[in-house]
């Protein structure tokens, strides 16, 4: 799983979030350290005409009826982050330390490496995003 550090730093560099069934995310503002995935069951996504929500069912989190999704932060999969590298996307290979991205941008390549895959990936999806 992505660190919340990279997912603020995607946020924050442009990427959107359209929620569905499988997404995994966090309410990094309200004290609780819980990931979540939205399901039929659990949570899931209700579209009103002045916002979209996170709503939950049951007792399953009994503090949170509904949280706007902009109060949450995701944390894309690793198939997702690979989605979104498209084109830019050269490999994923093993390496002493754990992983490496590849991207091309430009005719230029870039590397990242983390001990985590989907660490890796978002740190490419990142330069992407951020330029840096």
């Amino acid at each position: 799983m992505i660190s919340l550090d990279t997912a603020r730093r995607l946020r924050d560099g442009g990427l959107r979030w359209k929620p569905a069934i499988g997404d995994r995310f966090t309410l990094p503002d309200h004290d609780i350290d819980d990931i979540y995935v939205l399901s039929n069951m659990i949570a899931e996504v209700y579209q009103f005409p002045s916002a979209e929500v996170i709503g939950f069912n049951g007792t399953t989190e009994w503090a949170l009826d509904s949280v706007d999704t902009g109060d949450t932060l995701w944390l894309p999969r690793e198939d997702q982050l690979r989605s979104l590298l498209a084109d830019t996307f050269r490999g994923l290979r093993p390496v002493t330390d754990g992983w490496q991205v590849a991207i091309e941008v430009n005719g230029k390549p870039a590397e990242f490496t983390d001990a985590d895959a989907e660490e890796a990936y978002a740190r490419a999806l990142a330069f992407l995003v951020t330029g840096d």
